[in-house]
């Protein structure tokens, strides 16, 4: 079905993955990166270490699909079939990616092999017959058992969206206090975690109203902790949707990534995705995403329907760095665009009510 402003049929796909990119030229700290993780590797792999793959949920629509995923190396014994074990934080993050393995991605009869980047990840697009829903994609690398990848497929007629920012917006994580972050992502056990009040009953209430809305997650966190956040998500009754993370440490041409832009680029990216769906964007104005929402919004004005943004309390505006917004003012945004904002999902789900957007 061909929409207004793009495609949705396999005939036309998204921009070209990253495994099809030239690669540039690596900064200093990822080719150091590089030559201690080849040191390991060597190592363990004669000790008899495997690469096995760790399967992320994609999205597509009828014709083509992006799958996610990351290869990383692992005792034969002790591999997991495409998902890790329940660890604490720290420990996601001591994982050996399997640098530019070659993946065989299989689907409605079709296949094709993909290359991982140098933190073992794979993002790629496959062009097959996809129904609408929930479906798979099979995984598989050399030696190692084949797993499955769940991929949300829109239905072409699909119109509304929601894309979630995570940290404070759904789960209370403190990220812009440096000392708190670290101690959430790489000490604090996932069990400990709390949610954002209302949080999980706005999203459930809005996908009810919406029949085959999508829910995206969308975070400056690394896919390192994609495992925790997926069952922090499942545990408190939040809709099942696709991760959008982004990488750890050393990046090609800087000593870290940029989670700023990785958030303008997926917004970008869905919007010519995805054309004919206008997002509901929530956040919270704790750090940066009612400055990259308003960008997108006024870019793509036929792509947002509205703005939900979760206001954080005056002492932890503080903690975080910023000034508390003034009671009773609503966040500032593009002329005609429904900008709202309130301090939990209740008053959330008050103000969409009253701006028509459920």
């Amino acid at each position: 079905m061909a929409g207004p402003r793009g495609l949705w049929q396999g005939d036309s796909v998204p921009p070209t993955p990253p495994d099809q990119l030239a690669v540039p030229q690596l900064h200093r700290a990822a080719r150091i990166e590089d030559a201690l993780h080849g040191l390991v590797e060597r190592r363990l792999r004669r000790t008899g270490w495997q690469a096995n793959i760790i399967a992320y949920a994609g999205y597509g629509a009828p014709g083509w699909a992006r799958v996610l995923c990351r290869v990383l190396l692992g005792r034969p014994d002790t591999r997991q079939r495409g998902r890790l074990e329940k660890v604490r934080g720290w420990r996601s993050f001591t994982t050996l990616p399997a640098k530019y393995a070659k993946v065989t991605v299989e689907a409605g009869g079709v296949s094709q092999e993909a290359t991982a980047d140098r933190s073992g990840f794979v993002d790629t697009v496959i062009k097959a017959d996809f129904t609408p829903g929930w479906g798979c994609v099979r995984l598989s690398v050399a030696d190692a058992e084949p797993v499955e990848a769940l991929v949300r497929i829109l239905d072409p007629e699909v119109r509304f969206g929601i894309l979630s920012d995570i940290d404070d917006t759904v789960m209370v994580t403190a990220l812009p206090r440096p000392l708190l972050a670290a101690w959430n992502t790489f000490v604090l056990d996932e069990h400990a975690r709390a949610a954002v009040p209302g949080m999980a009953v706005l999203y459930e209430r809005l996908v009810t109203a919406h029949p085959g809305a999508p829910v995206f997650y969308l975070s400056t966190g690394a896919w390192n902790v994609a495992p925790t956040l997926t069952r922090f998500l499942s545990r408190h009754l939040y809709p099942a949707g696709p991760l959008l993370l982004t990488d750890w440490g050393p990046t090609a041409d800087r000593w870290f990534r940029s989670g700023r832009e990785h958030k303008r680029a997926t917004l970008a990216r869905l919007a010519r995705e995805f054309p004919d769906v206008r997002w509901l964007l929530i956040g919270d104005d704790g750090q940066h995403d009612q400055e990259i929402y308003r960008e997108f919004a006024a870019a793509h004005p036929d792509n947002v329907a509205g703005v939900a943004i979760r206001r954080l309390s005056p002492t932890q505006s503080v903690l975080a760095g910023s000034l508390p917004t003034p009671p009773g003012r609503p966040s500032a945004g593009p002329v005609g665009q429904k900008w709202l904002a309130a301090p939990d999902g209740a008053g959330l789900w008050k103000l969409l009510r009253e701006a028509g957007l459920v």
